[in-house]
């Protein structure tokens, strides 16, 4: 077995040392008939991958019509009905 590589077998029966390892050496990777499966994470590792990379007031702000002069007002005008 490399350091972080796990059979499948190995991986169920040692799963409390696959999470342990996780926790703190990184990545494990667990392997079924021989080929990649799947990828054990820390949570903390997870939370990594999945953070947006930048907040919604930048994002906006990069925005390619920021600079547009959008008419953001809300309508008076009372709404049309309609039948349901």
């Amino acid at each position: 077995m490399i350091e972080n590589h796990w059979q499948l077998q190995d991986a169920k029966s040692k799963f409390s040392n696959l999470v342990e390892k996780a926790q703190h050496n990184g990545p494990q990777f667990v392997t079924k008939s021989g080929k990649d499966a799947v990828v054990v994470l820390s949570i903390d590792e997870y939370k990594k991958l999945i953070k947006p990379k930048t907040n919604l007031v930048i994002f906006f702000q990069s925005s390619p019509l920021a600079k547009e002069d959008l008419d953001l007002t809300r309508s008076k005008e009372i709404p049309r009905d309609i039948e349901l």
